[in-house]
């Protein structure tokens, strides 16, 4: 069930606001050993009922590739919020639903003989993402097993938003590919920097279309724009003195609104000829 009990909903609760790293790891070790009680971690590195296997220490090392993170609910506690993110990430990957026993008087994982992979990642991202959407800034799981920026308030529906089919390859893929780059926890000025380009060249694939359902007027202010403050080329006229977090922050919701508003116009406009 995902939602928010009474002080936590009327702001009543000073552990239902904002969460710093230490309170965080506190209700995350609670989260985790919950999983592991209900063997959901079983199929995949598993050896015994309510306890993660022996080799899980070794798949930690060689895949996160750093030493000191296990057992979990020992080391949690010790954790930075990159330690962190890694590791939800890779229970992410092995997580599963046990659906099935082998004896049904049974209370021992020994006896699953059935594993629902899809509902138990389901289930972990819903209860995780209750977690990540109040820590610091806010961040969420997605499908994929990244722990991503949630979308600043407001825009939660245009990031979510599946755009209109049009050219998956040079448009739909490369859309996904600038958002999932630009939210990237830990990503950079240049990244974000980079993720926004990309959005522009999506526009500039479109930039005859966009002109046909009478864009164009929209299309020359984004353009100028970007090219006054740096995004598509770079000279000594450019403007580099402003706050890059802030407007990056912008350039990336105006532009990735502007490809669905021209999408959406372009569908319409097709549509509606003989």
């Amino acid at each position: 069930m995902n939602r928010k009990y009474y002080s936590i909903r009327t702001g009543k609760n000073p552990d239902g606001s904002r969460l710093d790293l230490p309170r965080f790891v506190t209700f995350f070790k609670a989260f985790y050993l919950e999983f592991l009680k209900n063997d959901y971690f079983y199929e995949n590195s598993g050896d015994v009922p309510g306890k993660l296997g022996s080799d899980i220490e070794a798949q930690m090392l060689l895949d996160i590739r750093k030493p000191d993170l296990w057992p979990i609910e020992e080391k949690c506690n010790n954790y930075s919020e990159d330690d962190l993110f890694d590791v939800i990430e890779f229970l992410y990957d092995r997580v599963s639903e046990p659906i099935h026993r082998y004896d049904e008087w049974s209370n021992h994982g020994d006896s699953y003989d059935t594993f629902d992979r899809e509902t138990g990642k389901q289930e972990f991202r819903e209860r995780i993402n209750q977690l990540l959407c109040d820590y610091r800034e806010g961040y969420e799981l997605s499908e994929k097993g990244e722990i991503l920026e949630s979308p600043e308030q407001g825009f939660e529906e245009l990031v979510l938003e599946k755009l209109p089919l049009y050219d998956p390859e040079n448009v739909e893929q490369r859309v996904e590919s600038a958002s999932l780059k630009f939210r990237r926890s830990r990503s950079s000025l240049d990244e974000k920097y980079d993720a926004i380009r990309d959005l522009f060249a999506v526009l500039e694939f479109l930039r005859d279309q966009i002109k046909e359902v009478k864009l164009n007027h929209a299309e020359r202010a984004l353009f100028e724009i970007a090219n006054t403050y740096g995004i598509r080329h770079h000279n000594e006229k450019q403007m580099q003195d402003y706050d890059k977090a802030i407007w990056y922050n912008w350039m990336f919701y105006y532009s990735l609104a502007t490809i669905h508003a021209c999408l959406k116009l372009i569908k319409k406009a097709k549509n509606q000829s003989p």
